[in-house]
């Protein structure tokens, strides 16, 4: 039993020195594949144009609860209690900053961002870069050629003028921007910190720069919106009555004073009630203004203290080094599967192949 089981082990064993042997015997084999994938891997990265990457950091204002201390301090000058026991909940948390940036409607705005190239002084909106400026890979664009020539020829034109973006009804061309912008505009949260990463990758350094800088401005900009629009309504409403009850005081301030000195002389009874009566809803109309000027006042605090801050961890600056592609590092990954495939084709020969896989 023990000599059958070690004939079994003798057999099942990978002799390592006839898979050397069998790889030594071949080993032109090595001579003419690895120039030949070196030369072609070459070609390829080369063909690969470079692209920059520029990252932007940003931390938002996380606490859900108003600090109200500076607004009830406000409106107990004013003897209102507006009360500390409310919390307002935040709908627009920071980790649904990644969904609103994958929006097309916000990517439909960021077309209009007027950019140009580092090594230019011409200016272009971002949409027409995109469109225009993007350098393919040469048997990239050698495939694209005739497909594009084909479409212009025999493809139905879209109706809807290119410059006019509406995202509800998008053009085929607007739609392939939006789905580059996609892989070049990246926003991530971190869940723990919250911190917020912008990331812009393309092809020209100083556009990565003033994409990643514009981006944040307009997410900064949407979230104050957002956060504030409440409270701007009700200012709007607010300055609406208080324009109101100041032209109704304003008249009858002037009323008052036209009858007091029209009558001035007079001494009927029927005058001094008249007087009394005009004096009285002066007063009334000035207390309702004084009134609603306190309300005005209490909601352009509420404006300021709705409006988000943003702390701005790592601003946008205009790479010096490129981000890829790593060229080096792709002519040697692909020159080792040229040599495990090679190596695998020798054994497969040599029928080394199959006592190394055990079967």
């Amino acid at each position: 039993m023990e000599e059958q089981q070690y004939i079994e082990q003798e057999e099942s064993s990978i002799d390592f020195g006839q898979i050397f042997a069998a790889i030594k015997k071949r080993k032109r084999l090595y001579y003419k594949v690895l120039p030949i994938v070196f030369v072609l891997a070459c070609v390829y990265v080369l063909g690969l144009p470079n692209y920059y990457n520029c990252e932007v950091k940003l931390s938002p204002e996380l606490s859900t609860k108003r600090s109200t201390s500076s607004l009830s301090a406000l409106a107990s000058q004013f003897g209102m209690n507006l009360g500390t026991g409310a919390t307002g909940s935040e709908a627009l948390f920071p980790t649904l900053y990644p969904d609103l940036m994958n929006s097309t409607d916000f990517k439909a705005s960021l077309f209009n961002i007027p950019v140009h190239k580092k090594d230019s002084t011409r200016m272009m909106s971002y949409y027409d870069y995109m469109a225009k400026e993007q350098k393919k890979s040469w048997w990239g664009a050698a495939i694209s050629a005739p497909f594009k020539l084909l479409g212009s020829m025999f493809g139905k034109k879209d109706t809807i003028d290119q410059h006019k973006v509406d995202p509800f009804m998008l053009t085929k061309e607007q739609t392939k921007i939006v789905q580059a912008i996609d892989k070049k505009v990246v926003c991530d949260v971190d869940k723990k910190t919250m911190v917020i990463t912008i990331n812009v990758t393309d092809q020209d350094p100083l556009i990565a720069a003033t994409m990643a800088d514009s981006v944040q401005q307009r997410l900064q900009n949407f979230i104050t919106d957002y956060r504030t629009k409440k409270a701007k309504i009700d200012l709007e409403y607010n300055r609406k009555l208080f324009k109101e009850a100041k032209a109704r005081y304003d008249k009858a301030r002037q009323l008052y004073a036209s009858f007091s000195d029209a009558n001035q002389d007079i001494i009927l009874e029927s005058v001094r009630t008249k007087l009394t009566d005009l004096e009285n809803e002066m007063q009334l109309q000035f207390n309702n203004y004084n009134s609603i000027a306190q309300q005005l006042q209490l909601a352009e605090a509420k404006v300021q203290e709705e409006t988000p801050a943003f702390t701005t961890l790592q601003s946008a600056t205009v790479p010096v080094k490129k981000a890829g592609p790593a060229r080096s590092k792709m002519v040697l990954i692909f020159l080792f599967l040229a040599f495990l495939g090679t190596t695998v084709y020798i054994l497969h020969k040599e029928n080394q192949l199959k006592p190394l896989l055990g079967l």
